[in-house]
């Protein structure tokens, strides 16, 4: 494993058998099915006309569970960029295409560990981005976003309450000894995601991970350990941002309002579709992760178990009133009063006045998109 920022989970997939072929730098993943291609598009679904061709989508971390709903509607006959780290692919959505492509990007090393808010400044041509709600309340002074669709009701992140290993700048952590939960000589910022610390203690310190991942990870893949493990979702801990928002600068909410209008709801629906049946992106995901080759084990059968963690463990959830993706105000003003003082104390004092409509909003969101009861 390689160490990972803070967010949350997902996936897609289809029966069909995929051929590779190489070509300077590219893969062509072609399904022996082509996915299906509707003579005349619902208006809903042609984004040609208002949204930009491709759209560009920064993730935090190689593809994985916690990105479902971009492999959802990412198609499988897509072309994969084995240098930049990129997957363009038709954007599917209900099974028409939508006269665009989907640009999904990977993030952690393959952006130098850099967050997702200081990619969406630095390359403007990327319209989304995973900015947990945290994070946008630390840097809403410096490099401001709105998130616009919360894909996940919770973060798969957990912890144990122990000798902590965390990796450095995690906002959370603040959180936790800023609140008096951990102790600031009990937390140590030097984790980088293998398991090597962990194996060598006996399983007697606790570090970073996910419950979407880890759990299944150290109890089937790893070697060295092959034993379940504990966690506790911090969460439960009176942490509780949206992991996993996709958030845009704040100028694209006024520029691109026509495209969100559609292409919100679209992805609402592909968390929903992914939800029922995840196998398909799932396949994706894998296929994707074995182009890349970077070291980052990620198996359909780890797929399959985040797929079902996150439903059980109401990662993806319909919210308070019902509804998959919007955000709840309060709990976003909840956590924007407990953690400006936090990080105003760490010299990363929050925006002024900051309220929960500076950092996400629900305009775009369709309000009788939801999981099924």
């Amino acid at each position: 494993m390689l160490p990972r920022t803070l967010r949350a989970a997902s996936l897609v997939a289809t029966a069909a058998t995929v051929a590779t072929v190489a070509l300077q730098g590219q893969i062509s993943v072609a399904a022996a099915a082509p996915v299906a291609n509707a003579t005349s598009v619902p208006a809903q679904y042609q984004l040609a006309s208002v949204c930009p061709n491709p759209i560009v989508v920064q993730t935090d971390w190689y593809p994985e569970a916690d990105h479902s709903e971009l492999y959802e509607l990412a198609s499988p006959n897509g072309q994969v960029n084995t240098d930049n780290k990129w997957y363009t692919a038709p954007l599917i959505a209900q099974g028409y295409n939508t006269g665009v492509k989907i640009q999904i990007r990977i993030g952690g090393p393959a952006i130098g560990d850099q967050l997702v808010s200081a990619e969406l400044y630095e390359n403007t041509n990327i319209l989304l981005g995973y900015v947990g709600t945290d994070q946008a309340i630390q840097l809403s002074a410096t490099q401001p976003t709105v998130a616009v669709v919360a894909p996940r009701l919770e973060s798969a992140l957990g912890k144990q309450n122990i000798k902590v290993l965390y990796y450095n700048g995690a906002p959370y952590m603040a959180y936790l000894i800023g609140k008096g939960i951990l102790k600031q000589s009990q937390v140590d910022g030097s984790f980088d995601g293998t398991p090597a610390r962990w194996v060598a203690s006996g399983g007697q310190i606790a570090q970073q991970g996910f419950a979407t991942a880890d759990p299944y990870q150290y109890q089937y893949t790893i070697k060295q350990w092959l034993k379940p493990i504990a966690f506790q979702l911090v969460s439960a801990l009176g942490y509780n941002p949206y992991g996993d928002s996709l958030a845009t600068l704040p100028a694209n909410v006024t520029k691109y309002a026509a495209c969100f209008k559609k292409l919100v709801p679209i992805i609402q629906q592909a968390q929903v579709d992914y939800a029922s049946n995840p196998v398909p992106a799932d396949t994706l995901i894998a296929k994707l992760v074995s182009k890349y080759n970077d070291g980052w084990d990620y198996t359909t059968n780890a797929a399959a178990y985040a797929a079902k963690a996150q439903v059980k463990d109401g990662i993806i959830a319909n919210g308070p009133d019902g509804v998959l993706g919007d955000f709840n105000l309060a709990r976003v003003n909840t956590l924007i009063k407990s953690l400006s003082p936090i990080y105003a104390k760490e010299g990363k004092t929050p925006k002024a006045g900051l309220t929960a409509q500076d950092i996400v909003t629900n305009q775009f969101i369709d309000t009788g998109i939801h999981l099924p009861a």
